[in-house]
């Protein structure tokens, strides 16, 4: 490295409080380097690891290993809400897991994409959490630092997007999903699909609508750019967008839903407009919640596995807690096609 540890022990150059890109640009590596030593990552050259964990025990940063010795027991789960089933699914999944482990759940219903000192990023520190696991949110550079610094393990379930790739995370195979529920509305013979996305910069969003434009594309059926639309993953929005496909001229056929609680919207849509489902149009969803066998008709839906998909991220957090080495930072658990009775042929197919 450019200065001896020692020496600049001495001149008292060093932060009170080293961060991250300190300690990076002192052992001339990436921050994503410092970030695998310190969760013990086995895929760091033995001599780099060495240059590392000897600055971050010259500056008197978190060594690995240092917050296992004073575990409290409590993990932070941070998410958006818990008024969707889709997000009581996932705390399921998570709760389940630390019980089994005798560890405390402490659930925080805040926005995930504030950067403030005051957001969620602050809250771990507050009652000692391991670990945080945050569901569809947003981790900035700063916030990412600001957890790293004070020793606390992270994974993001379903996350916004992913800047650094070896930043833990759980989702499913959403293009997959997407692919799976256009190709069965195809197979039916409708050839006017729309579909409706929650937010554009969400990874889940552009996956599935990606999975969704490769089948039009396989079957040969001409892509109609008015027919893709954007909301939140919720019911209004969806019925909002809903009423504005049936309006066109040349409305479609089938839509595929980006959610099941946007189906319901284009279900309520769909009724407002004296449409039947499945006769006068085809409705497709994504999740598979307990509510879709109680639609009527019962919604056929892309089921992605939530519980499983919280139970895995927490497991995840644990191998990082106990310095397993994980065999990939990105998990994405298989999806489904649940065949019920709201898809069937287009009239006069």
């Amino acid at each position: 490295m450019g200065r001896d540890v020692q020496t600049q022990q001495e001149t008292g150059e060093q932060p009170t409080r080293p961060t991250l890109a300190f300690i990076a640009a002192e052992g001339r590596v990436s921050q994503a380097t410092v970030s695998k030593v310190l969760n013990g990552r086995t895929d760091v050259a033995p001599a780099t690891r060495e240059r590392i964990e000897r600055l971050l025990k010259a500056y008197n940063y978190l060594p690995p290993g240092g917050r296992r010795a004073r575990r409290s027991g409590l993990i932070d789960l941070v998410i958006g809400g818990l008024d969707s089933p889709w997000a009581v699914e996932i705390l399921r999944g998570v709760e389940s897991e630390c019980a089994a482990r005798g560890v405390g759940t402490v659930v925080s219903c805040v926005r995930g994409d504030d950067a403030r000192p005051s957001s969620w990023t602050s809250l771990p520190a507050l009652h000692h959490s391991d670990g945080v696991i945050l569901v569809t949110g947003r981790m900035t550079p700063q916030q990412r630092a600001q957890l790293e610094q004070a020793g606390v393990a992270l994974v993001v379930i379903d996350p916004v997007d992913l800047p650094d790739s070896d930043l833990a995370s759980v989702g499913a195979t959403n293009w997959a999903g997407g692919l799976a529920a256009t190709e069965h509305l195809l197979s039916l013979g409708h050839r006017r699909i729309a579909a409706i996305g929650g937010p554009r910069e969400m990874l889940c969003t552009q996956a599935r609508l990606d999975g969704y434009r490769a089948a039009l594309e396989r079957a040969g059926v001409p892509l109609d750019p008015r027919l893709i639309r954007y909301a939140d993953f919720r019911y209004e929005g969806a019925f909002e967008q809903s009423q504005a496909l049936l309006a066109l001229d040349d409305a479609p056929t089938a839509i595929f839903a980006g959610s099941d609680q946007q189906a319901m919207g284009t279900y309520e849509a769909a009724r407002q407009a004296g449409l039947r489902i499945p006769e006068d149009l085809s409705v497709v969803g994504f999740d598979d919640l307990p509510l879709c066998d109680w639609l009527s008709p019962p919604l056929t839906t892309v089921r992605q596995p939530l519980e499983e998909m919280g139970r895995v991220a927490a497991r995840t957090l644990f191998q990082l807690l106990d310095g397993e080495p994980l065999v990939s930072p990105r998990v994405e658990l298989a999806t489904e096609l649940r065949v019920r009775l709201s898809a069937a042929p287009p009239r006069g197919a």
